[in-house]
């Protein structure tokens, strides 16, 4: 009598009294719900059963089909919405970013001028950015953006006719550039950590010292011998390509991180804290390099002179870090963004006043020394302030490896002087891959690990951006053609290092890190299946020590 129930509950046309008209009678599964519909003779179901099987479909399809129309409804839709609205915009900002420009400066907004060539080059390596972000690889840590802001600006610079357009004052692609530097060191020295200063094991100490110094030694002799540098100026490209791109190595680092792939043995740790004084050390050894290879007199007098100004520095800094310290104080409104604006002033005022009186080697340790002593006082307030010089770099970097990618020009580059930049820095990045081994070597690490620390410490990008075109522009403050012309090849082998090193090392990262690493796995089934039980027996009352 329950079948006949529930039959007659389903097919018949009015509902019974007491049931609810959304609801059917039965509740129990599809497969039940058919059998039922068979009958007690076993014959298949009737035509009111399929017009009910087609009536529970029906909420699915219009549920799709309303789906579809609002989507339709939101393109159409006046005034436009989602992407169509973002689109118009980030148009319309950008026009009357110009527009604006244009009506303060004139000419110079113009094709032609400085500012049209800063803003078509801002955007045009943003968007290179976006388009390389947009390049993902299956199991593969997405390409740096920053490759194709470089390759935005060395476009820019070589179309016959947009560079006859876009053109910017040596002058004005200098200070730029120094600004973005400037950024660089504030965000380098900020995110240095006294605690881990203290508790640093020797082989990070080994990895961020050990290979940038032999690197920088052996890109000094080889570019001695194969491309005629002097000593100086070959010691100024051995430290310009010695340091480790973290903008490269962080964000992969960070990915096998969170994958759990070297975790036990703090592999992604030990290579993210090291790379910040990979890159202090070898922007130390440049500035004194570049100090001492535009002074003038003796040997000696020139070396002390470059200790003059490591001194003069870490003096300068010591006092200005103190100072913003305690001012502004922590009782005013807005104190991050006063801390930002301090330690950023004046590291802009150190870096260009020291080559203004004639010591550029201190300028740059004077920032470093300066935004690490602040960060020390500041606690929990810093990571506000890093936030802050983050959205400035966010401004910077596009206009910095824009900038180095426009200095370069292809009917300048004559093909031998190319391929010994390309065979000085294969030879060097070998050299560095070799060293890494070295340093790593009893520091607990087996042979595989050892192996991808060594290629994970390859890609360079960041401070050879940041510093390859210093010694070109301080050459041309001097008016000498010659010091033009070795600033010129310390350039192009930053260029090429970045070209070269940024996507091999991102790639070699994302392929070696799951077959060399070993992964974390952080419990078992059997403690998953113990903790779930422990989880489900639980009562409401029971405390979680009690579980």
């Amino acid at each position: 009598m329950e079948d006949e129930d529930k039959t007659v509950g389903f097919h018949d046309s009015k509902p019974p009294t007491g049931t609810s008209h959304t609801a059917p009678v039965d509740q129990g599964p599809q497969e039940e719900r058919v059998v039922n519909l068979k009958g007690v003779d076993g014959n298949e179901p009737t035509e009111d059963s399929n017009l009910l099987n087609s009536g529970e479909k029906k909420p699915q399809e219009s549920a799709t089909e309303s789906g579809r129309l609002q989507s339709v409804r939101r393109i159409l839709a006046c005034p436009p919405h989602g992407s169509l609205g973002k689109v118009i915009t980030n148009g319309t900002m950008v026009v009357l970013l110009w527009a604006v420009v244009w009506s303060v400066t004139g000419p110079e907004c113009l094709p032609g001028g400085n500012l049209f060539g800063i803003i078509i080059l801002f955007y045009c390596a943003v968007t290179g950015g976006k388009l390389f972000g947009l390049i993902k690889l299956p199991t593969l840590p997405p390409l740096p953006p920053l490759l194709g802001m470089l390759l935005a600006g060395f476009l820019l610079r070589n179309v016959p006719v947009i560079s006859d357009n876009v053109r910017i004052q040596h002058k004005w692609s200098s200070s730029l550039r120094s600004i973005a530097l400037c950024v660089i060191l504030v965000r380098a020295g900020l995110g240095l950590d006294p605690k881990a200063l203290k508790k640093l094991k020797g082989v990070c100490v080994r990895l961020a010292m050990g290979p940038c110094l032999v690197e920088a030694c052996a890109s000094a002799l080889l570019s001695h011998f194969l491309m005629g540098l002097p000593w100086q100026w070959g010691f100024i490209l051995g430290f310009v390509i010695g340091a480790v791109s973290p903008a490269v190595v962080v964000p992969s680092m960070l990915l096998l991180q969170e994958g759990g792939y070297g975790v036990e043995k703090g592999v992604p740790t030990l290579l993210m804290a090291a790379g910040s004084f990979d890159d202090i050390l070898a922007i130390t050894g440049f500035n004194t390099c570049l100090g001492v290879a535009f002074s003038t007199g003796s040997t000696v007098f020139n070396i002390f002179r470059g200790i003059l100004e490591v001194v003069i520095g870490m003096a300068t800094g010591s006092f200005l870090g103190f100072f913003i310290q305690y001012f502004p104080s922590s009782d005013q409104v807005n104190l991050e963004w006063k801390r930002a604006f301090l330690v950023l002033g004046f590291g802009v005022l150190a870096v260009f006043s020291s080559v203004y009186f004639g010591f550029p080697g201190s300028g740059g340790l004077c920032t470093l020394v300066m935004a690490f002593l602040a960060g020390m006082r500041w606690n929990d307030k810093k990571s506000e302030v890093e936030k802050i010089i983050a959205v400035a770099w966010d401004i910077f970097q596009p206009l910095l490896f824009g900038l180095i990618g426009a200095e370069v020009s292809i009917t300048s580059l004559r093909p031998d002087t190319v391929g010994l930049c390309v065979a000085t820095l294969g030879i060097a990045v070998l050299i560095r891959i070799l060293t890494t081994f070295l340093m790593v070597c009893f520091a607990g690490f087996n042979i595989k690990e050892k192996i991808f620390i060594s290629f994970a410490w390859l890609p360079k990008a960041t401070v050879q951006a940041a510093i390859g075109s210093v010694a070109l522009d301080t050459a041309r403050s001097h008016g000498e053609k010659q010091l033009e012309e070795y600033g010129m090849d310390v350039l192009t082998v930053a260029f090429l290092a970045i070209l070269i090193t940024a996507p091999i090392g991102s790639l070699l990262i994302g392929l070696l890190g799951p077959r060399l690493l070993q992964k974390f796995e952080h419990q078992n089934e059997e403690e998953v299946q113990r903790e779930t039980s422990a989880h489900v027996q639980r009562k409401p009352g029971d405390s979680i020590t009690e579980a």
